[in-house]
């Protein structure tokens, strides 16, 4: 568990409202990550779990609020520039490109990156990492299966060496021992210095994963902590379904 009295924060979210037209997503979102830690955000479906990490990465412009990465505000920034500080997103999905080829999908992850001698030097890393992706090279990424599209897409980000890896719903799909496999990769590019924040509705696979764990229901946070604060918490099963009272109203 990370000592925060001691750690040096790397991303804080504070207060952060995000609307989809008179539909709130967020309500007043505060949370954090600090240098090297795993955090994972869980919810029920609808909770605002892909806002907030859309917020993070530029996708998603919020109402109010202030997002910071390093100590330097996030507002205004592009998405490549956000990408260029150090943040990068697997989004739910995936989003391989299908039609090209695992080769190409991998060179896109680069695009932000100059440095063509150490591009290759990653790649070669990486598909030593991910050997399926070295097998399957110049194959259609659409004929991986939905595990190894996963591993593409996570090789992709790291492609942009980030510095906090965010993930939304990695184990969506994916049949047990995918999952497996794929929280297995996590935890190698984590002991390697990678801060991660995931979102996930398995709740039991996030909170056995992640440093803390905050749980988001109806766009508002409510309880935190690690695994075994959480579970042995009275309301965690009431927090984590939304039952109870309604989070705040969004303010004018």
């Amino acid at each position: 568990m990370t000592a925060h009295g001691e750690a040096e924060p790397l991303l804080t979210v504070d207060d952060l409202y995000v609307n989809y037209g008179s539909i709130a997503a967020l309500r007043g979102v505060t949370l954090r990550v600090d240098r090297g830690e795993v955090v994972a955000v869980v919810g029920p479906n609808g909770a605002g779990k892909s806002t907030l990490l859309g917020a993070v990465a530029g996708l998603v412009r919020p109402r109010r609020g202030e997002i910071h990465f390093g100590g330097k505000p996030l507002a205004g920034l592009s998405i490549e520039d956000i990408l260029r500080v150090g943040i990068a997103l697997v989004p739910e999905g995936r989003h391989i490109f299908a039609t090209m080829t695992v080769a190409e999908n991998l060179q896109l992850g680069a695009t932000i990156r100059s440095d063509r001698p150490a591009i290759a030097q990653d790649i070669e890393a990486l598909t030593g990492r991910f050997p399926i992706l070295r097998a399957r090279w110049r194959q259609p990424a659409g004929r991986l299966s939905g595990g190894e599209q996963q591993q593409l897409a996570i090789a992709r980000a790291m492609l942009c060496r980030p510095t906090l890896l965010m993930l939304d719903e990695p184990s969506l799909g994916l049949a047990p021992a995918l999952i497996d496999q794929v929280y297995l990769i996590l935890r190698e590019l984590h002991a390697q210095g990678t801060a991660i924040l995931l979102v996930e509705q398995n709740a039991a696979r996030a909170l056995d994963f992640a440093d803390r764990t905050y749980i988001l229901s109806a766009g508002a946070l409510g309880l935190s902590g690690t695994r075994r604060e959480l579970l042995d918490h009275p309301d965690f099963e009431a927090a984590y379904f939304g039952v109870g009272e309604p989070p705040p109203a969004s303010p004018p």
